[in-house]
């Protein structure tokens, strides 16, 4: 038998829908306020998976969207020749309000072209759609409810959608509701039954996913008796926690798979960070005698290897890294992104080939035009390095390599000038509302490589001339602060690795790049 090695996608790749049509498997994954959005992974076995594109890419624009809100909680599905990709964007998420909007989007392969986006309306998040036997088609989602004496999770409801009118029928069916968070529904129907599958208990350590179900599709449901189909809110000790927010699909041999999130914390003074986001696993489920969802290896814990389908030679998804020597014309999506819009003007590969110019941005505070590229951090080891040539003349202008959580949460190991020390180097550091700097660190003429290295919870920088060897900066920086845990704020997404240059007089100054190597080392 083939097996998968869990994650199988790896770093921040949160909240997946999985999908089958013929012998061809599709993930997406939720982006937040990261661009292009929705993630889309392509595998024939399930074992090894590849990133082929975003659904939502050019002209698609993100500005102003705070942080952690964006797209969330994409669904995929197939129906009539054609796939269908419904997904909310989080405009605010301020106290008990949320301003959201849904919408689908229809293409005719997986890679598009995708439609104009038809609005779905706005009463909640994580809706995904239904399609029934009888062909009638239903979304199904979180009814959110802003009055302040009452839940905010106000259950979940089920609302016809009429294709030809290309607009839901504007009332809802509320069908499950239960003391607590349950969010992330999927409706399915198989044999005489009509499942429900739910994210339950948020998205932190008390996650997990629940079932209910019905002979009916507008109910009632009724509750699994179990605790959960898949949790590890009662195993601390697991290596993947936080298990939950589940879709359903079956293989050509009638195997059922569950695709669900996980993270992989590191340990910080006896405290869990998962600093790699939320990240995308594989289990096998089996219905007992009940004909209630199970996994397959037993119990309620997810796990690492999972033995599935007929035998194959294919290695598991992760790679070791990969180099840009910015060569193309083009960036290549696939493995980096940007913050809530693409960089368009602000990068220019052309008037230095082999090098990445970027046109400083606005500060790190901007929900608008910041001039950053980055990629997904994959493993707790991880290291990484770029060669720089910047010449600032302004404690304004700095370029350099960043570790990237949001604007309320990342480390930079910039090159900048003042009067003081002429250009030189610095770290600087954001955590919550509280910036800090480093002392600054001498650099030598030209261009320069800067590197960091990411040992789990910490993390280390060095610098020096681009054709030697880096000399460290001293400190170790806690990369523990960039991870959903750590502060009270609501925060969903990952550790990213990139760079990023500012000029915050507005005046085209530019950085180029080149030689960026990332590499990630297994445990």
């Amino acid at each position: 038998m083939g097996v998968i090695h869990n994650p199988v996608l790896r770093g921040f790749n949160p909240d997946p829908s999985i999908l089958r049509v013929g012998e061809d498997y599709y993930l997406a994954t939720s982006t937040f306020e990261f661009h292009p959005a929705v993630r889309l992974h392509h595998s024939t076995h399930l074992v090894q998976w590849e990133v082929i594109g975003h659904a939502l890419d050019d002209g698609f624009d993100l500005r102003g969207i705070p942080d952690s809100g964006g797209v969330w909680a994409p669904s995929l599905s197939y129906v009539d020749g054609q796939f269908w990709l419904a997904y909310s964007i989080v405009r605010s998420m301020d106290g008990d309000d949320k301003d959201i909007d849904n919408y689908l989007t229809t293409a005719p392969t997986i890679h598009g072209p995708w439609s104009a986006p038809i609005h779905l309306g706005s009463r909640g998040f994580d809706f995904s759609f239904f399609h029934d036997t009888d062909g009638t088609h239903w979304i199904v989602g979180v009814q959110w409810d802003q009055r302040p004496e009452h839940p905010s999770f106000g259950g979940l409801v089920v609302e016809q959608y009429l294709p030809d009118q290309q607009r839901t029928t504007g009332s809802a069916h509320l069908i499950y509701r239960e003391d607590g968070l349950v969010e992330g529904p999927n409706l399915y129907r198989i044999g005489e039954w009509y499942y429900l599958l739910i994210a339950a208990g948020g998205t932190g350590w008390n996650h997990s996913i629940t079932v209910a179900r019905s002979r009916t599709l507008l109910g009632p449901y009724l509750r699994d008796p179990e605790m959960a189909v898949l949790t590890t809110r009662d195993a601390p000790g697991e290596p993947l926690q936080k298990a939950g927010h589940g879709e359903l699909v079956q293989t050509p041999a009638g195997e059922w798979i569950l695709a669900h999130l996980a993270s992989r914390p590191t340990l910080q003074l006896g405290a869990r960070y998962s600093t790699l986001g939320r990240e995308t696993c594989l289990q096998k489920v089996i219905f007992d005698q009940d004909e209630w969802p199970r996994l397959a290896h037993g119990g309620h814990h997810a796990a690492i290897d999972v033995p599935v389908g007929p035998a194959n030679d294919a290695p598991d998804s992760p790679t070791d890294g990969f180099t840009d020597d910015f060569a193309s014309d083009s960036i290549d999506s696939r493995r980096w992104s940007t913050l809530r819009a693409p960089l368009g003007t602000a990068a220019d590969l052309r008037s230095r080939p082999g090098w990445l110019r970027l046109h400083g941005g606005h500060s790190p505070a901007s929900v608008y035009d910041q001039a950053m590229l980055l990629t997904r951090v994959e493993e707790h080891r991880t290291n990484v390095e770029v060669v720089v040539d910047a010449d600032p003349r302004s404690s304004r202008e700095s370029a350099g390599l960043i570790a990237w959580y949001d604007r309320n949460g990342w480390i930079w190991l910039q090159i900048t000038w003042d009067d003081e020390n002429g250009r030189h180097a610095r770290v600087v550091r954001r955590d919550g509302t509280i910036t800090t700097r480093s002392a600054p660190v001498s650099v030598p003429q030209g261009p320069l490589r800067l590197s960091a290295e990411l040992r789990g919870p910490v993390l280390t920088f060095a610098v020096g001339a681009a054709d030697g060897n880096p000399s460290p900066v001293p400190g170790t920086y806690p990369a523990w602060t960039l991870s959903d845990d750590h502060g009270p704020r609501l925060r969903f997404t990952g550790l990213f690795l990139g760079v990023r240059a500012d000029d915050l007089d507005g005046r085209r100054w530019t950085a180029d790049l080149t030689d960026f190597r990332i590499r990630f080392t297994r445990p």
